[in-house]
């Protein structure tokens, strides 16, 4: 694929820029063109051609010139002669070439790094938006040859073509509840105003595509780019002030409301559609999809979220939810004009209408009416539930399938406002409280010493804990009066629980679960249940509990992933515990950490881990017959359980597949995905397909998910070895003193992109233990190691392929295996990201272990690189993912640059004077921002 460099050139004989002239576009010439009319023609004429090669060859002429115009020519040809060194110094691997670009860095002034960051980022973020307009038009061209890879209309094929009836898939979609969960972690850079323009531009690029604009429109439309592509190189690309939890609310909203609101109704749509292709009937399809938030509810090791940011949480989101079912039944109304006159009345909708609705609205329009009455309703703070709004638009769609307007009633206007009624309700999206285990530990320990029943309750044994607290769940009163004085922390722990039993009074759906960060034992489950006890949200009953709260379990660290079955199976044979899962229906969710369990044992192992225990997970609670969910707290990177969704549903043991299902979105991530409609579309399909394929074939899987017992001990020797690797690392002194001299944690720390700290302790010096996954992981990314994705993999494959019949064993396990596959993906895809010649110059800034930790690294890194190429029978990697190994390729010049830069400024911050230290910062904080655009992830 060509990419024009950044400088931009005269393409024809007519350079001319697009100038506004009493509200008429003009052809003016100027020293600085913009491109031709003919040129942009021929990005939206020429059929041929790329459409991305195109898209990529207009955005970095407009942001060429753009450049010249404010930075002057200099910066242009500066620019682009460090991309070409870059370019160069790869494709004749070439290493003295980077030697020069780095030399060219040193002797830069500080103001003109700033333009080369802004160019750099600049470009990245244009070339996303590219790519993201590529995605969508291949997706459409799909859908319009019928063939959309893991589309839900391929589902259903696929279900078809396997034998399956309509009753089968009807069945298996009844089983189906998809709850997709945003959460605040700190892993997207961007601010909302670079993605306000970012979306402008997308917009930009889409009108730009269509076929049938005249040339004026395309003038206009280039025009617009150049324009917000001006503003976007103008605009702040990090925050002054780290956001706090209401500027994280908010912007989880902007995602909510916009694509994830839009596109919900769609998917309903596409099944029924699907079904009568492929069927050749339809069916009214059950709820399957509904979607969960963290952000303003998730407190673990976060003081900035409070009961009283919580409650404004809750708050908001249901104002925002009436604000969409408002302007969704202002539609309506606008749509539903039926008058009585023409039509027979209805005679259910005409006796409802007659009891709510005042005579002098609309006297001959019944649907007018009651939509009338309804948004009056919602005009008010409170009052008008969920069940409600759902039944009056389910008595409308019933009165049109009597009064012949079946159309309408099943594909009109009224389905989609029913199908949002029941997947957002009045409360958007469940809200889920998160807290850690120590937190509950401290806090009932601190209320039995206050009460005088134990004064030493943090010293006993797991046994007396368990046994102190069962007495105490089994008593109907409370240990303290409500006005008893108690610390900062006791006090917010409970009035958080109060402030759930209130919400749960409003809307039972507003709160979802109460997870419990760090569950290691029974009692830190209990502990909860007894501070939810003493606020009524757990009562004793004659026959057991009455419970409004789901309790959830987290297992993050391989230990406790190691143990979690075992853990559930000492809960679910607890006595009291087995009186609360009764009261909440034989039901339980389980959720897994992917971030601590690789930071914790290497990337294989975290892998292994996961795996294992879910398939230990679903065997005790198929044992004990307690319905389940898994919920994967999945991050954005392969360090931290990302990677394609629908891969890593496949790649799951089928014991787990029983159509609940929960997963995390996650900063960055959740731009990428949810920021353009069609986007969000396309993310939300493939997991409801695979989901779909999952829970219809788990009885009867095709395909090996774990072919035999001899691949379980490969696993396991892989594993072990893997992390004996990566551990060595981790805990050798030399690695963590390399670790914050040599990457950019230090800044990563200090930037403002989340209201949560990096670290769980309180000091101002972190340890390894108490660094959080996601900064862990992002500095590791900075430096083109990628270290989480792939460290280990190297000495733990060679440990298996000393016997030589392990190789064909590997092989076998690698085409047969979909999750032995999906670590090898993975795993490669990191490595393949990764560029050791680049990271070895962030080495040399610790010039005592910089050498030594590198080629520990390094060493590891080829071991991997050669096994993953013998077990794929690959060249070189990723050479079974063409377009991805391309895509690298092009932008590790312009990514190269961007790192060379950091180097220079981590340098110089070192040796700055105080007085100007903060100015070199906030340039390393642009060099960050750039360097995640380039890679596209963060933590």
């Amino acid at each position: 694929m060509k990419r024009t460099p950044l400088a931009a050139k005269p393409v024809d004989g007519r350079p001319y820029n697009v100038v506004r002239r009493k509200g008429k576009l003009a052809r003016e010439a100027r020293p600085l063109p913009l491109v031709s009319a003919a040129r942009v023609q021929s990005f939206t004429r020429t059929l041929e051609a790329n459409p991305l090669s195109r898209n990529v060859d207009l955005l970095g002429n407009l942001l060429g010139r753009v450049l010249a115009q404010r930075g002057g020519e200099r910066v242009l040809m500066l620019v682009e002669e460090l991309r070409l060194l870059c370019k160069r110094a790869a494709a004749e691997h070439d290493d003295t070439l980077l030697d020069q670009a780095e030399q060219r860095i040193a002797g830069l002034d500080e103001g003109t790094i700033r333009w080369l960051l802004q160019a750099y980022s600049g470009y990245f973020h244009l070339v996303n938006q590219a790519e993201r307009q590529e995605i969508l038009r291949i997706n459409h061209e799909r859908t319009r040859a019928g063939r959309r890879p893991e589309s839900i209309l391929e589902a259903v094929r696929r279900l078809h073509e396997l034998e399956y009836s309509l009753d089968d898939v009807l069945h298996a979609l009844a089983q189906l509840d998809i709850q997709p969960t945003l959460t605040a972690h700190p892993t997207e850079a961007r601010r909302r105003s670079v993605l306000h323009k970012q979306r402008h531009i997308a917009d930009l690029l889409a009108l730009l595509g269509r076929p049938d604009l005249s040339q004026a429109e395309i003038d206009e439309t280039v025009s617009g780019l150049r324009e917000q592509i001006a503003l976007l190189l103008a605009t702040d690309d990090v925050r002054r002030e780290r956001p706090d939890v209401r500027d994280e609310v908010v912007h989880g909203l902007y995602f909510l409301r916009g694509a994830i609101w839009q596109v919900t109704p769609a998917l309903y749509q596409d099944l029924q559609e699907a079904l009568q292709q492929v069927y050749g009937e339809s069916a009214d399809i059950p709820l399957f999809l509904r979607w969960r938030s963290w952000i303003g509810g998730d407190r673990d090791g976060n003081p900035g979220v409070t009961a009283e940011i919580t409650q404004w949480t809750l708050d908001l989101l249901r104002r925002v939810a009436a604000e969409l079912h408002l302007a969704e039944l202002r539609e309506l109304r606008e749509e539903l004009s039926i008058s009585d006159h023409l039509v027979p009345p209805d005679a259910e909708l005409a006796r409802v209408v007659e009891q709510l609705a005042d005579d002098w609205v609309n006297p001959h329009e019944p649907y007018r009416r009651l939509l009338t009455w309804m948004m009056r309703q919602l005009e008010q703070p409170s009052g008008y539930r969920t069940d409600e709004l759902i039944a009056h638009l389910e008595l409308m769609r019933a009165a049109l399938l009597r009064s012949g307007f079946p159309e309408v009633a099943r594909t009109g206007r009224i389905a989609q406002a029913i199908i949002r009624a029941r997947t957002f309700g009045l409360h958007l999206a469940a809200l889920d409280i998160r807290q850690h285990s120590n937190v509950h530990e401290t806090v009932v320990a601190e209320l039995l010493r206050l009460a005088g029943v134990c004064g030493n309750y943090e010293e006993l044994e797991e046994t007396e804990r368990e046994e102190l607290l069962s007495a105490l769940l089994q008593q109907p009163q409370p240990l303290l009066p409500e006005t008893a004085q108690l610390s900062d922390a006791a006090r917010e722990l409970l009035a958080t629980f109060r402030l759930i039993r209130g919400a749960r009074e409003r809307d039972p759906e507003s709160i979802g679960s109460y997870i419990i960060s760090m569950t290691h034992s029974v009692s830190d489950m209990l502990e909860p249940m007894l501070l939810a006890a003493q606020t009524g949200l757990l009562r004793v009953a004659p026959n057991g509990f009455a419970s409004d709260l789901d309790f959830v379990p987290l297992f993050e660290t391989i230990e406790d992933l190691e143990a979690a079955g075992q853990r559930m199976r000492a809960l679910f044979e607890h006595p009291v515990y087995r009186g609360q899962l009764a009261a909440r229906g034989v039901f339980q969710e389980i959720m897994l950490g992917y971030s601590d369990s690789n930071k914790d044992g290497g990337y294989w192992m975290a892998n292994w881990a996961q795996q294992r225990a879910q398939r230990e997970l679903a065997e005790v609670c198929r044992e004990h017959n307690v319905d389940f969910r898994l919920f994967h707290g999945r991050g954005g990177t392969v360090g931290r359980g990302g990677g394609r969704a629908g891969s890593a549903i496949t790649a799951m043991p089928s014991i787990t597949h029983n159509g609940r299902i929960r997963v995390t979105e996650q900063g960055e991530v959740i731009s990428f995905r949810y920021a353009l409609p069609g986007l969000a579309h396309r993310h939300v399909e493939q997991l409801v397909s695979a989901v779909l394929l999952a829970t219809a074939q788990s009885h009867n899987p095709v395909g090996e998910e774990q072919p035999g017992p001899l691949s379980s001990e490969l696993m396991d020797v892989i594993a072990r070895e893997s992390m004996r690797a990566y551990r060595e690392l981790i805990e050798d002194p030399e690695l963590w003193q390399f670790y914050i001299t040599s990457t950019p944690i230090e800044h990563i720390s200090r930037i403002p992109i989340a209201s949560r700290p990096v670290s769980r302790s309180a000091g101002g010096e972190v340890q390894f233990e108490d660094l959080r996954a996601i900064p862990w992981v992002f500095a590791w990314t900075q430096t083109r190691y990628i270290v989480p994705g792939w460290y280990g993999v190297g000495r733990g494959l060679n440990a298996v392929l000393e016997d030589a019949g392990n190789l064909e064993r590997l092989r076998r396990m690698y085409e047969q295996w979909p999750f032995f596959r999906n670590v090898i993906e993975n795993a490669q895809r990191e490595m393949a990201r990764a560029r050791l010649n680049i990271a070895e110059r962030y080495a040399r800034l610790d010039a005592e272990n910089g050498a030594a930790c590198h080629a520990r690294m390094a060493e590891d890194f080829a071991h991997a690189r050669t096994a993953i190429l013998s077990i794929t029978q690959q060249q070189d990697l990723l050479d079974n993912s063409p377009v991805i190994q391309k895509s690298i390729a092009l932008r590790n010049p312009y990514t190269d640059v961007l790192n060379l830069l950091q180097v220079e400024l981590l340098r110089r911050y070192r040796n700055a004077p105080d007085d100007n230290s903060g100015a070199i910062r906030r340039l390393l904080f642009l060099s960050i921002n750039g360097i995640a655009a380039a890679m596209q992830s963060t933590g």
